[in-house]
């Protein structure tokens, strides 16, 4: 019998419970570590943060659901890892024996980078549900008194879909409130230019981004580099295409949200030979660890090396169906060395995003997601936004019900072309 151990209950963490509990013999355990004792889906937060979704509509607590599925979970976060020993130090002192790992913990968010950033700081995140809580109750305090606000994403960000998703949402809040104009609303991001998105543009996102901020009167500043930020004060370094500075900005804010850079969580980057510097898992073709054999890693915590150089540092996003393409090729490949075979099996790292604007969306399609596609396509239109919505209780179903992969999802994205593993 092996002892399967996954590290992280998050939109990679669960379903690859689900999933391998469905793929392997029930005489092998599988155990889910968490820092804390509830799923959060994160896509929603952006809601969250102007009150249009509560904590309980897009939480869950994980200890029933894996249990009725007989998954054992453990609600502690994970200190140590002793990769050449097998075993993880949990905060409480315990210690748990692996035969696999997989590792899943999404990305520890580095805000202590920028001076004066991050919910601690002057500026707010959506990153999580404690975050997108706080930011909707200063928003409410914003709205009594509203002025200039900033939106946007860090230096070394990765994740710029969900900047793009809560600026709209911010702005389609205000139309709503009748508050939209005492509010003068700035886009600062790291990317090189509207649309990017980490990706090097997908399909027409530049133009339509652009048109979609400027029928908003919502200004933007690209090659953003913020320096720091003190209350009421943005200080934003404007690079060009050369890497050269352009302009300085001191920006006045009265409200701001900036998605942090990311960096892998302490626990498994201070494990040696594991990760590169920013602590994210070295994985080979297989999704597994080029050092342990017996460590697997999906999701925001892998290395993927970013699409292109760019004058202010960016990440590649890992998308929502990315990772769940990631996790079926984990649990491909453990159920194949359980069977004493090899490791064929490899995601298709396929990028599909909807982003919600308020009343509309924005939806793209990077098959895969490195360049060169095979295809490569970004729309927009109201379906998109009933689409968000129906994904977020579709995906609520499937973690309460232990379904990882349903008929309906499978047979829709075969359709589309849209598949989980490398034929």
């Amino acid at each position: 019998m092996a002892h399967i151990v996954i590290l992280g209950a998050g939109t990679g963490g669960m379903p690859a419970a689900y999933e391998l509990r469905a793929k392997i013999d029930k005489s092998h355990k599988i155990t889910v570590v968490n820092a804390v004792d509830y799923f959060q889906f994160v896509p929603s937060n952006p809601w969250a943060a102007v009150g249009w979704r509560k904590r309980e509509d897009i939480t869950l607590p994980i200890r029933p659901h894996l249990e009725k599925k007989g998954i054992a979970f453990i609600g502690q976060r994970v200190d140590r890892i002793d990769a050449a020993g097998n075993q993880l130090t949990l905060g409480n002192g315990e210690q748990v024996d692996y035969d696999y790992l997989i590792i899943t913990t999404g990305p520890k968010l580095a805000f202590d980078e920028i001076p004066g950033a991050g919910p601690g700081g002057f500026t707010h995140s959506i990153c999580t549900i404690d975050h997108a809580e706080k930011t909707w109750a200063d928003y409410q305090e914003f709205l009594k008194d509203p002025g200039p606000a900033i939106i946007g994403a860090m230096p070394a960000a990765s994740c710029f879909g969900p900047a793009y998703e809560f600026a709209f949402i911010f702005n389609k809040d205000l139309q709503r409130r009748k508050l939209r104009n005492k509010v003068p609303l700035t886009f600062v991001t790291a990317e090189p230019y509207i649309g990017h998105m980490g990706l090097g543009g997908v399909g027409d996102s530049k133009g339509m981004l652009e048109s979609d901020l400027r029928n908003n009167d919502i200004k933007w500043i690209c090659n953003a580099k913020v320096t720091k930020v003190e209350a009421g004060k943005m200080f934003v370094t404007e690079l060009g295409e050369d890497g050269q500075v352009k302009k300085e900005h001191e920006l006045p804010f009265k409200f701001s949200m900036m998605l942090p850079a990311f960096k892998g969580v302490d626990a498994v980057a201070q494990v040696e030979g594991l990760c590169n510097p920013r602590g994210f898992v070295l994985i080979d073709e297989f999704q597994r660890s080029k050092k342990y054999r017996n460590i697997f890693s999906a999701g925001v915590c892998v290395a993927i090396p970013p699409v292109e150089v760019t004058p202010v540092p960016t990440g590649a996003p890992k998308t929502g169906y990315m990772i769940e393409s990631m996790i079926t090729a984990i649990v491909h490949n453990i159920a194949a060395d359980l069977e004493g075979k090899p490791a064929d099996a490899k995601g298709t790292w396929n990028a599909i995003c909807l982003a919600d604007m308020g009343d509309t969306g924005a939806a793209f399609v990077a098959l895969p997601q490195i360049p060169p596609r095979n295809v490569n396509w970004f729309k927009k239109g109201k379906w998109v936004h009933l689409a968000k919505v129906a994904f977020e209780k579709y995906f609520m179903y499937k973690m309460k019900n232990g379904t990882s992969e349903p008929l309906y999802e499978k047979h829709v994205l075969k359709a589309l072309g849209i598949e989980r593993l490398e034929k």
